[in-house]
């Protein structure tokens, strides 16, 4: 079976792949979880017909931790702050000038065609690739400055200066070496029309700059 294999650089002035763990004063991980990266590919494009299977993410930039402060005016207020219309505020470890190259694979999504007949799905097939449709559709938007939603790097605030192909210049950290004793994985683990279930690895390893999600 071929391989719709998708790329891309992803930089920004600030990151923030909160690990759960932290509690209300959170703290990022050093790469974005596999969940993240498939969001930011299906910010591009998304497809009923496709699912995107993220495989790897090379760190390009030094891990800087800053520490950031905003005003929390959400859901998770206190009731009496709710009341009053005040917040409060929120303190963050984040991450600063990071950049990523990001690598998956597409897959046809199948989970649409559970109520069709054997003959349907044979047609459905015939007619239309989606994985190969979402590739294309892929790259094709990386050339023209394209999205499906605007990309953020976690936390919406965050938005990337540069969504692209791989620029000559950019090198991956191989200094960066570390193991993650648990990492959120996915939240939503069986897909896109899948229910809230969230999904943890342990000892996760960042090795010479690179995650490999297969591990």
């Amino acid at each position: 079976m071929k391989s719709y294999e998708i790329a891309c650089e992803v930089s920004g002035a600030t990151a923030m792949w909160t690990r759960p763990d932290t509690g209300d004063t959170p703290v990022s991980y050093p790469a974005p979880t596999l969940g993240a990266v498939k969001g930011l590919f299906e910010s591009i494009v998304w497809l009923k017909s496709a699912e995107v299977v993220p495989k790897r993410v090379e760190i390009c930039s030094p891990l800087v931790f800053h520490t950031y402060t905003t005003n929390y005016g959400g859901p998770l207020r206190k009731s009496k702050s709710m009341q009053k219309g005040s917040g409060y505020q929120l303190l963050a470890t984040v991450l600063i000038n990071v950049c990523y190259r990001l690598y998956g694979v597409v897959e046809a999504d199948t989970t649409m065609n559970r109520r069709l007949s054997e003959e349907a799905k044979r047609q459905h097939s015939i007619a239309r690739n989606g994985a190969h449709a979402y590739q294309e559709m892929f790259e094709r938007r990386l050339r023209n400055g394209q999205c499906h939603s605007i990309p953020f790097l976690g936390w919406k605030e965050f938005v990337p200066d540069y969504v692209g192909a791989f620029r000559e210049d950019t090198q991956i950290c191989t200094d960066v070496s570390t193991v993650i004793p648990s990492m959120l994985w996915q939240v939503f683990p069986t897909g896109k029309f899948g229910g809230w279930q969230p999904t943890f690895r342990q000892n996760v390893k960042i090795e010479k700059g690179v995650l490999n999600f297969a591990q």
